[in-house]
């Protein structure tokens, strides 16, 4: 079944909702990814496009980021090529706003290229920031021309299953890049290419997947595996932001993710609520000093920002925005934090 975008009448809507009710919720939720943005948004965004939007997609086969220091292998052109990421949510929104033909035709060509040239690695590092692309699709997919949505949905599928099937052959792993960070990131991946396609068995898979990784991560009283293995509160955003995430998509596809619990006992609220005093500047936390992972080490020897020093509470922003829109007891947390101007601020 399709997501529909069409507006019906409440009474008509509620009479499908009595007897059809999990795919009317999930129909009715489609609609609501960036409807309307924000005008006082839009200045930034387009003036993002005009800034960092190349005159032809930068779309390679490869990407190679993860583990690599600037100017190491292939990091530089891949941060260059991953530009266009970001870039084509940016569009989605503004062509949600304008309905300027040009834009909807610019983002057409950069999906394309890209579901025709990248050959997916199902490294979630490299890879993490593909959910601009997967955004970017779901908002605009109802007015993509047929085989624009037939070539991008195939790669989005293909995208997809590997990261189902990946983590589903991992079920007992307790530690690594199948419990950190890296996983969290395999979970919003498949989950918003679930949403994005409308299959209600990759998004049942998904949610397991989900369920799972809090797990797998999230102790009883809220703190992470990230947390014990980085000593970075960076890497607690780092392990949510994926999740949440994942979790208002599944939201807006008309399931409650925010509700679930690990095999602790804990969550997403828990875990935000363990992270709070730090995001609302009660605590502070030197980053990096006991992290066990080698690479934090070189990182922070190197001088790149944010591996020595003080966290900064403005990193906790996107985590703290899509937390409010989930669970109002975290909007004086989001409301206390500098904006971060982009998508979130212009659609929610």
């Amino acid at each position: 079944m399709k997501f529909s975008s069409a507006r019906v009448g409440k009474s008509f809507l509620l009479t499908i909702c009595l007897t059809m009710a999990t795919l009317c919720a999930a129909d009715a939720a489609a609609s609501e990814w960036c409807v309307n943005p924000r005008a006082a948004e839009l200045p930034w965004i387009q003036h993002q496009v005009d800034q960092g939007l190349a005159s032809s997609p930068r779309a390679v086969a490869q990407i190679h980021v993860e583990g690599t220091l600037p100017h190491q292998g292939i990091w530089d052109a891949s941060m260059e090529a991953k530009k266009d990421w970001p870039q084509m949510r940016n569009l989605a929104v503004l062509w949600k706003a304008s309905h300027n033909q040009a834009q909807l035709q610019q983002l057409s060509r950069l999906l394309v290229a890209w579901a025709t040239t990248y050959q997916i690695d199902y490294n979630p590092i490299d890879e993490a920031d593909l959910d601009g692309l997967l955004d970017a699709y779901i908002i605009v997919r109802s007015d993509l021309s047929q085989d624009v949505r037939d070539s991008v949905s195939r790669w989005i599928g293909t995208l997809g299953a590997g990261y189902l099937v990946r983590m589903e052959q991992m079920p007992d792993a307790k530690s690594g890049i199948w419990a950190n960070n890296w996983n969290s990131h395999r979970v919003k991946l498949a989950s918003l290419s679930a949403v994005a396609l409308a299959d209600r068995d990759m998004l049942r898979r998904a949610r397991a997947q989900f369920q799972a990784q809090l797990s797998r991560n999230v102790r009883a009283d809220g703190s992470t595996l990230d947390f014990e293995e980085r000593d970075a509160i960076d890497y607690v955003t780092y392990d949510l932001e994926p999740l949440l995430h994942a979790a208002l998509a599944a939201q807006l596809a008309g399931e409650n993710w925010y509700a679930i619990k690990g095999s602790a006992g804990a969550g997403l609220p828990e875990a935000l609520t363990w992270l709070q005093p730090y995001a609302l500047g009660q605590k502070s936390h030197e980053e990096f000093v006991h992290s066990s992972v080698k690479f934090d080490a070189q990182r922070r020897a190197a001088g790149l920002p944010g591996f020595s020093g003080l966290w900064d509470r403005k990193k906790a922003y996107i985590v703290y925005r899509y937390a409010a829109l989930l669970d109002k007891q975290f909007q004086p947390v989001s409301d206390s934090l500098p904006v971060v101007k982009g998508w979130l601020a212009a659609c929610w």
